[in-house]
Parts: C-alpha cells; sequence; structure tokens
C-alpha cells in the first residue's frame, strides 16, 4: 500500500509530505482547491507523462516521491531484479521522479536510476487508479481476461503449457522444413558430386604419391633418351671398347721398342678398363631407368583427375575425401530432415489437440465464472440508481494463444432495449463512475493492486446514491487501501482517514496543503460539504448523524 507521498515544487505545492494509512481514506475540498495536483503528482512518480507546466512557477525542477509498503512475495520485486534492481522483499519500496522546468526527467526505483517506463510497468501491480478518464484498470479491455480469471479463480497454466508446446514445435518444423527445402535444391547436385568423388575414392597423401611417381619416371624417360645407342658406340664389333682393344694390340706388338708405347699401352689398357666399367654401369642404370609407359599414362590420368576434381570443389586434393564424406552425410540429412518433418507433424498435430481441449475447457469455466460475475455486478446495479442498466461478460473468439481462444470485454447497456457496448463508449460521466464501483465490487480481491485511487466516483449523484456508494467503497476497503477523491459528505463519512486539500493565498502566491483531519475537524468538513461556506448547526447535526451511522 501506499505509506507516504512527498510533493516539492508542484504547481501550487511547495513542499507537502503526507503519509496513509490502510482503509478507506478521503480527500475532499472546495473546487478549485488542487485536489487533481494530487494525483497528477503521484502520477508523475508512476512513471506518468512528464508535463512541465508542472514545475511550480520560478523553481527549476519538482520532484515526487512515493513510499510503498509491500508483501515479500509481491511480483514488483521479481520485476526489480529482472533490471538488476536489489530491492529487499518485504522492505518499504520507494519509487521517485523529478522533473526540470526545461522537459528533463529522471526516474529512481529503489535507489537506482530507472526508465520512466520501468515506473509504469511497476505502477500496474502497484496502484489501481479509477476515474471518468481512466484509459486502463478496468477500462482497458485488455485486462479484462486476466480480471476474470481472477475473479473465478481459473488457473490458466495448462492452456499456456499446451500452447508453449505447440510453439515449440511449430518453430521446430519450420525451422526444419527451411533446412530441408535448402537441401533438397542442393540434392541434385549434391548426389553428382558425392557419385562422382566415391567412384575416384581418394586417399589421404594419394596425389603426392602419384606427383612423385610421375616424375621419377619423367626423369627417366629422359635419361634413356641420353642412353639411346650409347651401347653401339661403346660395345659391338665397331664400338669404341673393341677399337681401344684393338688398338691396344697393336701397341703391344712394338711396346718393347719404345719406352712411350710401353707407357701408352699402359694407358690403353687402363681405358679399356674404364671403358668396361663404364659399360657395366650405363646397362645397369638403363636397366634401372626403365618403366612402363603404360603406368606413366594411367599415373597421369589420375593424377590429373585428382587435381581437377580438386580445383572444382576448390579444395586440397588431400581433402577430398573428406569432403565426399561430408556430402553423404548431407544427403542422409536430407533423408533424416523428410522423416524428422513427419515426425514434427505429428506431434504438432498431437499438441494441438491437446491444446484445443484444453483450451475448450478453460472457455468453459470462463462461461461460468462470467455467469456468475455478471449476477454479482448486476446485484451492485440497482442500489447505485442504474436499475435499467445491465451488465455482461462478452466472450468472442481470439487468435490462439498462451491464454487461450478467448477475448473477453466487458459490455454494458444503460436503457432497456439498447445494445450492449464497452463502457467507454455507453455509459455517461456519472453512470461510468458507478458501473466501476459496481464492478469492482464484484471483482473484490481480483485486482493485483494493494491500493486503488478513486476520483470523483460520486461526482453527480446524492442521497441514497451516494450512501450507497460510500457502503461499497467502505466494503472494498476492509481488505485494501482506498483513496477516494470526493464531493459526497456520505461518502466521506464513511472514511477511516480524512485528508482535507486547501489552497490559501499569501505573499508568494497561490499554495495548496493537504492536512489529515480530526473527529471534530471532520464533522465540520462534512458540514460544509452538505450547506456549502455557510455551516449551519443542522449541517453540524446532520454531519454528527453521518458519521455515527458510519
Amino acid at each position: 500500500m501506499l505509506r507516504q507521498l512527498s510533493i516539492r515544487d508542484v504547481v501550487l505545492i511547495d513542499q507537502l509530505d503526507l503519509e496513509f494509512e490502510p482503509g478507506l481514506g478521503v480527500l475532499t475540498g472546495e473546487t478549485g482547491a488542487g485536489k487533481s495536483i494530487l494525483l497528477d503528482s503521484l502520477g508523475l512518480a508512476l512513471g506518468m507523462r512528464a508535463d512541465t507546466d508542472l514545475v511550480r512557477a520560478g523553481q527549476a525542477q519538482a520532484s515526487v516521491a512515493a513510499e510503498f509498503e509491500l508483501p515479500s512475495e509481491h511480483p514488483v520485486f521479481a520485476t526489480l531484479r529482472e533490471q538488476g534492481i536489489d530491492g529487499e522483499p518485504g522492505e518499504p519500496l520507494l519509487v521517485r521522479r523529478t522533473l526540470k522546468a526545461d522537459g528533463g526527467s529522471r526516474a529512481f526505483a529503489g535507489g537506482a536510476g530507472v526508465p520512466a517506463s520501468l515506473l509504469r510497468n511497476l505502477a500496474n501491480g502497484l496502484v489501481e487508479i479509477h476515474g471518468q478518464h481512466d484509459d486502463r484498470g478496468l477500462l482497458n479491455p485488455k485486462g479484462h481476461r486476466a480480471l476474470l480469471d481472477a475473479f473465478g479463480r481459473i488457473d490458466t497454466g495448462p492452456v499456456a503449457r499446451a500452447w508453449a508446446d505447440v510453439s515449440r514445435i511449430e518453430a521446430a518444423l519450420v525451422e526444419t522444413r527451411a533446412a530441408a527445402d535448402a537441401a533438397e535444391r542442393d540434392r541434385e547436385w549434391l548426389e553428382h558430386a558425392s557419385d562422382e568423388i566415391a567412384r575416384l575414392a581418394p586417399e589421404e597423401g594419394e596425389e603426392t604419391r602419384l606427383a612423385e611417381e610421375r616424375a621419377a619416371m619423367q626423369a627417366g624417360e629422359k635419361a634413356g633418351e641420353a642412353l639411346t645407342g650409347l651401347d653401339e658406340l661403346l660395345g659391338g664389333s665397331d664400338g669404341a671398347l673393341a677399337q681401344l682393344r684393338q688398338a691396344a694390340r697393336r701397341i703391344e706388338r712394338g711396346a718393347a721398342d719404345h719406352p712411350l708405347l710401353g707407357e701408352a699401352l699402359a694407358s690403353l689398357d687402363r681405358a679399356v678398363i674404364e671403358a668396361a666399367e663404364a659399360e657395366d654401369r650405363i646397362a645397369r642404370a638403363a636397366d634401372a631407368l626403365a618403366f612402363d609407359p603404360s603406368r606413366l599414362e594411367a599415373v597421369e590420368a589420375r593424377l590429373f583427375d585428382i587435381r581437377g576434381i580438386a580445383r572444382k570443389h576448390r579444395v586440397e586434393p588431400d581433402a577430398l575425401r573428406a569432403l565426399g564424406e561430408e556430402m553423404a552425410r548431407k544427403l542422409k540429412l536430407i533423408e533424416a530432415g523428410t522423416e524428422r518433418i513427419f515426425v514434427l507433424e505429428s506431434e504438432l498435430a498431437a499438441a494441438r489437440a491437446s491444446f484445443d481441449e484444453f483450451a475448450s475447457a478453460l472457455r468453459a469455466d470462463r462461461k461460468e465464472a462470467a455467469e456468475r460475475l455478471d449476477a454479482a455486478v448486476a446485484g451492485e446495479l440497482a442500489p447505485l440508481k442504474l436499475d435499467a442498466a445491465r451488465f455482461r461478460t462478452a466472450l468472442v473468439d481470439s487468435d490462439p494463444g498462451p491464454a487461450g481462444i478467448d477475448r473477453i470485454e466487458f459490455e454494458v447497456s444503460t436503457n432497456p432495449g439498447a445494445p450492449f457496448g464497452p463502457l467507454t463508449k455507453i455509459a455517461s460521466g456519472g453512470e461510468l463512475s458507478r458501473f466501476i464501483l459496481a464492478l469492482k465490487v464484484a471483482l473484490a480481491e481480483a485486482g493485483t493492486a494493494q491500493t486503488m485511487i478513486f476520483d470523483e466516483i460520486d461526482r453527480g449523484v446524492g442521497g441514497a446514491v451516494a450512501s450507497a456508494i460510500g457502503a461499497r467503497l467502505s466494503r472494498l476497503a476492509e481488505n485494501s487501501q482506498l483513496l477516494v477523491v470526493t464531493h459526497s459528505p456520505q461518502v466521506a463519512a464513511r472514511a477511516a482517514h480524512h485528508y482535507r486539500i486547501e489552497k490559501s493565498h499569501g505573499d508568494g502566491g497561490a499554495r495548496t496543503t493537504v492536512r489529515k483531519l480530526t473527529r471534530e475537524e471532520r464533522k465540520e468538513e462534512i458540514a460544509r460539504m452538505l450547506s456549502g461556506a455557510a455551516i449551519t448547526d443542522e449541517a453540524r447535526a446532520q454531519a454528527a448523524r453521518l458519521l455515527e451511522a458510519a
């Protein structure tokens, strides 16, 4: 609940510190005293639009701080933790807003700077504001479904979980189909390329081995060309070796005739020996360099095939084997993807059937709760002088989602035979306020906020109707905190706490102040509300009777 409101330099308020208590509190005062300033100030602290007109004339900035006392399990603390703000459960929560005269504003929650939007999110769980121009709360159809569920104590968990399953499977199916479509476009190419590599069956390191073998055979071919005819030059009847031997035999016959001929013979003998050794080595080399031309052709053909396919796929030759395996894996995935789609489609059909079953059960629960709510509201209308009015909870089809298949909207008809329509379009200002009160009383604890504010909900009514409004506000305040801006003495008499808003004029200009009234002061204020500016004894007596009756 709202514990304290501190206002500095807002319009006619220079400095104001208010403390509030549980139960029904009323704020009264003459027209123009500044009741709306209090609501605007609270709205500023709760993240509403920052209008520079709120800054008091001549001041650099305005500021408003609101302190809330909350139970430790209040969802506001979870919201703060999500934002990295350490709000201690069970400790008072302070929200604050400053507004500069030039338009700049800053927001704070739990002592930390936050966006104003976060204050607005927190406000939904802190305060409900109900009035003729309220576009949130009971007048906003977006919240009607949650209010009906809370009223009927309906568990929407099974539907939410079923929808989560549907959403998860749908997402997986979309992803799998997209992957399958992309893979299917590549299927023909993958099949061709995979088959091509499989037929080639390359081995790691094979390209290197083939290149080395080819180089060796090419070297042998070149060397072989150089050896061609050497056997005829060296060997044979007319070869160099035979001629050396023939020359040696001739010199041998005359070697004894001269020493130089002996030396020449020795040289020729050595030459014959060397030439013979050369002939032997050449023969052995020729044997070693011999190769099969068909083998060279086969090696070159395979080497060129490996290199060609590697270039085609822009990989190194040694990576071809792995590439072929990856292509084969992708082809298997295409087949598996098709099977996966069938499985997911079956799972999705089952998940949707489960969701439909839970959603239908939820709709039945909502219809039953709607009938009870309509009856509860109907019972509140006559005492509020809305005898001819009718209220209904409309359930219409909505797109499936985590909350089911229903859209809920509270509708009214203010005259017999008149069509039903949304609250804001059908009811007049005074009627609207009373409809809100009747609905709020019927909903009882369906709201999430412990603090509710009603802005002139009794406008345009008096007597028994005002008394009925006061009684219902008092009932609502039994388990919560209600703050009511009122002009009705019957409502004011029901209050547990009464605050008077006053405007005074002095050297510093007009100023608005607020003070809590004693019981005697309350009687005087209610008497003023009954009789106007001139308070009579009869008005005081009637005020006393109202307080006593309350």
